[in-house]
Formats: C-alpha cells, structure tokens, sequence
C-alpha cells in the first residue's frame, strides 16, 4: 500500500469512528476497535483531542490494552495511564515484552511505578525491576529477556522435540545462543543451520563460536550503528562477565532509529518528540514558551549589538535597509554545516579524534564561499546604490561572517557533544546568535569606521 494510499485509509478510518462516536454508535465503534491492529488504534487515539480519547480508551477491549499502550507515543500514553488504577495498568502490561514495559515504566511518576510494580505478581515485578536496573538509552534498556538458550553437549534431535513441546519460539527469532553451565555466552547457532543439521549433530558442533555479544551499558544509538554496519536481524546483551542477558532484535533498533531521528527533527524547533499533537492548550504553551524565551533573549542581544551604532544607523539610512544581509547569508552557511555535521556524528563519522580534517575543510569552504558571495553582494550594492566604498564594507562584512559561520558551525556540535549538550537541541540557536551579532558588529562596525566622520 503507498503511503498516499495508506494516509487516505487513515484518514477515512479516523473519520467514521469519529462520526460514529458523535452519533451515539458505541457498540458500532467498539466492534471497529476491535477489529483493527493495535497501531491503527493507537493512531487514531493520537488522532483525536483529549476527550474523544477518553471516550475511545473505555471502548477497547481491555485484553488489547496492553498492545495499544506499547504502539502510543509517550505524552499520549502517560495521560491515558494517569487515568487508569495500578490493578488495570499492571493487567495491561502483564504479557508486554520486557523492552517496551520498561520504556513505558520509565515515563511514569516514582510514585505512579511503585503501585503499578506492587500490583504485579513476583514474575512480572522481578522481571521489571531487573531491567529498570539498567540505564535509559542503553543496550539494557531496550533488550527483551524472551531468548531461548542451548547448551553445546545438546544433541539437535533433543532440541528440535524441545521446540516441538514448546509449541512456539519468540518472535523475530533468528538465532538460539549458546551458553555453559554459569550461562556464559559461548556460541550462537543460526535457526536455518539448525532446521536444516543432522539430528544426531551435537550443538557444539554446529555452532560459530567466539560470539561475541553487546554490552550491556551500551549506547543505543551506539547498537543501531553494529545493526547497520553488520545487517544483523538480532543480537545478544551480555555484562561484564559474558553472561548472557537477552537480546536485542531488528524492530527495537527501527524503533531507536524512528526516535532519535523524531528526536533531532523537533529538538531543533525546541519541541519533545513525544510530543501530543493534542496536548491540552495550557500544557503546549508553557513548553513552547521555553524556547520562544530563549530565541527573544538571542534576539535582544543582537538588538544590543545593533544599538551600538545607533549613530551610525542614524546618520547613514541605507545601513539599516542592508544590515539584515549579512546575517541572513551566515545563518544559512552555517545551519548548512551544523547540519552535515550533527548527521556525521549521528552516523559516527565524526568524533573529537577526527574532527581537525572537517573543521578545516568547513573553514576553507566558508572562507570560498565568502568570497564569491562577498564579490556578488559588493557588486550590486555598488550599482545599486551608486556607492564603491559602500559594496566594499558589505562585502568585506560578508566575508567575515560567512568565515565564521563555518567555523561555529563545524566546531559547535563537537563543543557541545563533549559538555553532554544534544546539538540538535541548542546548536541551531546558539549558531544563529553568533551569526547575527558577527555580521551585525563586522557590517556596522566597519561602516563606522570608514563611512562616519
């Protein structure tokens, strides 16, 4: 189905529910509910404002409301677990894999855990306990606990009637890993060699040895590199010791790379990815005033700089007609590099070890970028105005900052990651603040010397 395809079906679906829920046709909307997959339940209750929301949650089926919290974005499921009594989130949760009840565990209140938790029976609880031990956006963290494990001296015939009484293996099963008696990871034993191996065959001899496993205090972002790099379909977790811990499987890393890329979109606007498109009025505004307070403060200060020269802007009327130019330009030449170099970090290629190569690369194109563009602006602000010396200044001002606009925008990204600041989240503001108040200083700054008596 095409994505224009799919937005229509959504949208369609979205909308008879919605007019049948206006028209009183409960049983109507429950049996739709109930009949869709837990995404498109949860698309439609991201879909609607709070109240329909409500009205909605009551008529899913609580047997599937487990499925549908693990599909919500945060904001979203944290106002529907709000409204819920720790017995019902606990039942909710009771089947949830390990990786998706620890995420969801997380964005919930202390208090708000420790009822949910104590409503759990002991599996449930010790299960969930033992992941939250582990650290947000870490291997730990997203790993799932459901992985079948074989011992070398196993013969295949006594695994595969294993199997056979088990009845079913976890899902985006690939690969059985192999441990020894104190469940240290020795091996790993494809599912296709095993389907396809003498029954006789012992495990030892079907496995590839030497496996070696993803630390558990792993950054995820630092995962979905290996699952790129090496095409793995799934992977196991291990500590220190080698002991296996669980596995990590292609969906979680789809769903970390889905996040973080969300994650850089809106961070640069000043916005949680998780954000609710349906968010109380209130709420939205005092979050997005945040930012907004801190962009007035960035424009107050180059206001500051403009005010400098007052005298200048007085006397000569033409400055200000020009003086938004310049740090138009370096505003842009600079998010242009911020940007190719906050996706090389994204994507490893740029670290503070190899850093020095692309910050002289980016101040070598700024400094060629300066120049054409220095020589262009003089041109037709000397033709249009009628004045050489005034294309010079401009000119000269131009070079300048579209200079320093690659170099603050190559190296502040590199800053920032070194302090623990994200630079999708600040590098953007804190670039175009230094590109206005250099272009404005260099513009003016240089007017007043040459032009002013």
């Amino acid at each position: 189905m095409s994505d224009t395809t799919e937005q229509q079906y959504s949208t369609s679906q979205l909308q008879h529910i919605t007019d049948a829920l206006s028209n009183g046709m409960y049983v109507q909307v429950r049996k739709t509910l109930h009949n869709m997959p837990a995404c498109d339940v949860a698309l439609v209750l991201e879909s609607t404002p709070s109240k329909v929301r409500t009205e909605l949650w009551q008529l899913i089926d609580p047997e599937f409301h487990g499925d549908v919290l693990e599909e919500l974005s945060e904001d979203v499921r944290n106002g529907i677990i709000r409204n819920m009594v720790p017995e019902k989130v606990a039942d909710a949760v009771e089947d949830m894999d390990t990786d998706n009840l620890v995420e969801l565990l997380r964005t919930l209140p202390d208090d708000t855990v420790q009822e949910v938790l104590s409503s759990m029976d002991f599996q449930d609880r010790q299960r969930a306990e033992k992941a939250l031990a582990y650290g947000e956006e870490t291997a730990g963290f997203v790993m799932n606990t459901d992985t079948i494990t074989l011992r070398p001296d196993v013969t295949i015939d006594v695994i595969l009637r294993y199997l056979r009484l088990k009845g079913d293996v976890p899902e985006d099963t690939d690969t059985f890993y192999v441990v020894n008696r104190h469940d240290k990871l020795v091996g790993y034993v494809p599912v296709t060699k095993l389907l396809t191996a003498r029954t006789d065959m012992t495990v030892k001899e079907l496995m590839t040895k030497n496996a070696e496993g993803i630390p558990v205090e792993m950054p995820e972002r630092d995962v979905a590199k290996l699952f790129e790099r090496y095409n793995w379909l799934s992977a196991p977790v291990v500590d220190a010791e080698n002991h296996l811990l669980g596995r990590i499987t292609i969906d979680d890393v789809v769903d970390i790379i889905r996040e973080d890329a969300e994650h850089s979109m809106m961070s640069m606007a000043g916005l949680d990815d998780e954000a609710d498109t349906y968010a109380p009025i209130m709420k939205s505004t005092r979050r997005r005033s945040i930012w907004l307070g801190v962009n007035l403060f960035t424009a107050l200060l180059a206001a500051a700089v403009s005010d400098l020269f007052e005298a200048t802007l007085s006397q000569l009327a033409v400055l200000a007609i020009l003086n938004t130019i310049v740090p138009s330009m370096g505003g842009v030449a600079g998010n242009q590099t911020l940007t190719l170099v906050i996706r090389g970090m994204a994507l490893g290629h740029v670290s503070p070890g190899n850093s020095k190569p692309l910050v002289i690369k980016e101040l070598a194109i700024g400094a060629l970028n300066g120049i054409i563009w220095a020589v262009l602006i003089a041109s037709v602000v000397a033709l249009w105005k009628q004045d050489v010396m005034l294309g010079a200044i401009i000119a000269f001002a131009m070079m300048i900052n579209m200079v320093a606009a690659g170099l603050a925008g190559a190296t502040l990204p590199i800053l920032m990651q070194r302090m623990n600041i994200d630079p999708a989240l600040a590098g953007s503001v804190i670039l175009t603040t230094i590109t206005d108040v250099v272009g404005i200083f260099a513009f003016l700054g240089t007017a007043t010397l040459m032009l002013m008596p």
